[in-house]
C-alpha cells in the first residue's frame, strides 16, 4: 500500500505514540483488503462507547490511548453510551455501571471526540455532503449516509473508526469505490408496507443476505429509510438503492427475490416472544424531535420511553406530556434490567433482535401506533 510521505513518518513515531498506533492498524487494514492507499476523510461516527459493550478491557484502552495524547484531526461524533449522563442516578442505573461509564465518557472526550451520544450524526450537524468519503462505525448510519445521503464509508469497527478521528484518514477500498456501489441483487417488494415497523420488518429479512439490494415497488418517506437502514445493517448489507429515492441506483441486476406477506408475516413472529412488556422504547436509531412530538400525538395510552439526542432536548423539553425522554443513550445499549425490566415492545428490528440476543429481554415488536394503544 502506497504511503505519502507525512503518513509514513507518522508510521515510523515521528507523530507521537498514538498517532502511530492508529496508524499500523489502518495500514494492516488497507493490507488486508488490498487498498491501494489511504484517503481523506470529512467526518468520523465511532462506536464501542457504552460499558454494556465494551467492558472493562475497552475502558482501559480508551484510558490508555487518552493518556498517551491522543487528539481527534477531524470531526468526530460518538454513539449512545450506556446511561443517560444527566440522570442516570434518578432512571435506577447502577452507580457501579455509571461510574465506569463515565470514565468512558471523559477518556472520548479528551481525544476531541463531540460528546454527540447518538447513533443518528446526520440529524445533530454531522451530515456528509453526496460523494464525500468518511469514516463511520454506527451500522444503522453506515447504511442511511452510503444510501440516503450518498455519502461513502464502509462499515468500520469501533477501533478503526477511532483510528480515522486521529488521523483523519481510511484505507481506499470498499464502499469508497464507485465499482462496489451498484446494486447486486433485486427485492421485488409485494407486500403492503403499512407502517415504519414493515419497512423494518422488509429491512431484517434482507440483512440476511450479502451485496447492494435494490428495492422496487416502495416510497418510504424519512422515518421509514431510517428503519429500513438500520434494519438492514443487523445484517451484512452497507447500502441500497430504491430508483427515484436513493441518489445512487441503477438496473435490475442479479438474483430476484420477491417479499410478500408470508415473508413480512415470518418477520414478525420471528421477532415477538412477549405480549406483555415492562415498558414501550422507542428510539432505535434514535428518535428525531419530530418523532417525539409525533408520539405525543398519538396520545399513547401508557408511558412511552423516547431514546434520542440531548441536542435535542431543547426543542421537546415542555411539549410532551406521558413520554419519558432519556438521553444519550438507547434500549439497546443500557442495562435495562438493572431498571427492572425484562420485557420491551419496540418498533424498531434491529431493537427487537438485539435486545432479544444481547440484553436476553423478551419482546413485542409491533409498529409505534399499535404499540402506545396497548
Amino acid at each position: 500500500m502506497h504511503l505519502t510521505k507525512g503518513e509514513e513518518k507518522i508510521l515510523q513515531g515521528e507523530d507521537g505514540e498514538a498517532a502511530q498506533k492508529a496508524m499500523e492498524l489502518l495500514v494492516a487494514l488497507g493490507e488486508i483488503y488490498r487498498a491501494e492507499k489511504l484517503i481523506d476523510v470529512a467526518s468520523v461516527q465511532v462506536s464501542g462507547v457504552s460499558h454494556a459493550t465494551i467492558g472493562d478491557a475497552g475502558l482501559d484502552f480508551l484510558e490508555d490511548l487518552a493518556s498517551k495524547g491522543a487528539k481527534a484531526r477531524v470531526s468526530a461524533t460518538i454513539n449512545p453510551a450506556g446511561i443517560d449522563l444527566e440522570r442516570w442516578k434518578k432512571l435506577g442505573f447502577k452507580e457501579s455501571f455509571a461510574r465506569k461509564q463515565l470514565r468512558i465518557v471523559r477518556a472520548y472526550e479528551a481525544m476531541g471526540m463531540l460528546p454527540s451520544y447518538t447513533c443518528t450524526p446526520y440529524l445533530i450537524g454531522n451530515l456528509p455532503r453526496f460523494g464525500e468519503h468518511i469514516a463511520w462505525a454506527e451500522s444503522s448510519s453506515v447504511v442511511f449516509a452510503n444510501s440516503v445521503l450518498g455519502a461513502r464509508t464502509n462499515r468500520e469497527s469501533a477501533v478503526s473508526a477511532l483510528a480515522s478521528a486521529l488521523l483523519g484518514k481510511t484505507p481506499y477500498y470498499g464502499l469508497h469505490l464507485e465499482e462496489n456501489r451498484k446494486g447486486t441483487f433485486t427485492v421485488e417488494v409485494e407486500a403492503e408496507l403499512r407502517s415504519e415497523a414493515d419497512y423494518s420488518a422488509l429491512g431484517y429479512y434482507v440483512s440476511n443476505y450479502e451485496g447492494v439490494p435494490l428495492f422496487k415497488n416502495i416510497s418510504p418517506g424519512a422515518e421509514e429509510l431510517k428503519a429500513l437502514s438500520a434494519a438492514l445493517g443487523v445484517g451484512k448489507i452497507n447500502m441500497f438503492q430504491i430508483p427515484g429515492i436513493t441518489p445512487e441506483s441503477g438496473s435490475e441486476k442479479g438474483e430476484k427475490m420477491e417479499f410478500g406477506r408470508d415473508e413480512l408475516r415470518e418477520v414478525y413472529e420471528k421477532l415477538n416472544s412477549a405480549d406483555e412488556v415492562d415498558a414501550i422504547c422507542i428510539g432505535c436509531p434514535h428518535c428525531s424531535a419530530a418523532e417525539i412530538l409525533k408520539i405525543e400525538q398519538l396520545k399513547p395510552e401508557r408511558e412511552v420511553w423516547a431514546f434520542t439526542a440531548r441536542k435535542n432536548k431543547p426543542l421537546i423539553e415542555k411539549r410532551i406530556k406521558n413520554i419519558k425522554v432519556i438521553y444519550d443513550t438507547c434500549m439497546v445499549v443500557s442495562p435495562l434490567r438493572d431498571l427492572g425490566i425484562e420485557a420491551v415492545g419496540v418498533n424498531s428490528a434491529k431493537a427487537a433482535f438485539y435486545c432479544a440476543n444481547l440484553s436476553k429481554l423478551r419482546v413485542r415488536f409491533d409498529s409505534l401506533k399499535n404499540l402506545v394503544k396497548s
